[in-house]
């Protein structure tokens, strides 16, 4: 059953432009909602990612002598000259707006791509390859303790294992896996019909939220870093479905 709410409300409460009795209603509606829940979630998710992006950049001091160089030579010129002017200051806030979506679309990108040499593609692949009969796990077992001292010896790391039976999303077993030229960590979930792997891999970089999802080829990821680990979960499940999980690890 679909959502009553609209995405306007939704965004005007993020937003804190509900008055109170309002804000009230929508919050009780979150309570016994999950799609609102995990749009939500995405979305601050996705504020805090901008927030701390550092998408602003300073004009360089030679780029505004230019400017205020031209502003005083039109001064001087007749109106053809300064339509010339005016035209020429276009061209720099273009080349300065140009400026600003690329420091954007940077940040965005490294997020959708990890931030490391793993990419999407690379993530889709060994998801695929892991549905073919016999690949899915090396070790099948529902308890997370027996599923954790497997990978004792066999990678430099152990990742964090969790069943979440109770939550809908049943531990299924594990094997190793690799991306990006590393050995990692693929936890293996399920989710009613659908498998979901979970890769886990050791970073040194400080913890993020939950990514906005990718897709590709039918397929959902989210990223996230949480404890000197990355990881990165990918199904045909939905993006909220894999929002809930990854919210599972980082509680």
């Amino acid at each position: 059953m679909s959502c009553d709410f609209s995405g306007t409300l939704l965004h005007a409460y993020l937003d804190g432009e509900l008055d109170a009795m309002r804000a009230a209603d929508f919050e009780r509606h979150l309570e016994t909602c999950r799609e609102c829940t995990a749009t939500l979630g995405a979305a601050e998710s996705l504020r805090s990612s901008l927030q701390h992006a550092q998408l602003y950049e300073t004009a360089p001091a030679g780029l505004r002598k230019k400017i205020r160089a031209e502003l005083k030579v039109s001064a001087g010129k007749a109106s053809g000259s300064s339509v010339a002017a005016w035209r020429w200051l276009a061209v720099a806030a273009a080349i300065l707006l140009v400026t600003g979506v690329a420091w954007f679309a940077l940040p965005h990108f490294l997020a959708t791509s990890m931030q490391s040499s793993v990419t999407s593609t690379e993530i889709v692949d060994a998801h695929i390859r892991s549905l073919q009969a016999g690949h899915l796990t090396d070790v099948a077992s529902t308890d997370q303790h027996t599923v954790k001292p497997w990978f004792d010896g066999k990678l430099e790391f152990i990742p964090p294992v969790h069943d979440f039976m109770d939550e809908g999303f049943p531990l299924l077993g594990g094997r190793l896996d690799v991306l990006g030229e590393r050995n990692v960590a693929a936890l293996v979930y399920g989710r009613r019909k659908h498998f979901i792997n979970v890769f886990v891999w050791p970073t040194k970089e400080p913890d993020t939220p939950i990514h906005p999802p990718g897709s590709r080829q039918g397929f959902q990821w989210v990223h996230w870093r949480h404890q000197g680990m990355e990881f990165c979960a990918i199904s045909d499940v939905s993006a909220q479905d894999l929002h809930e999980l990854a919210q599972l690890f980082i509680k």
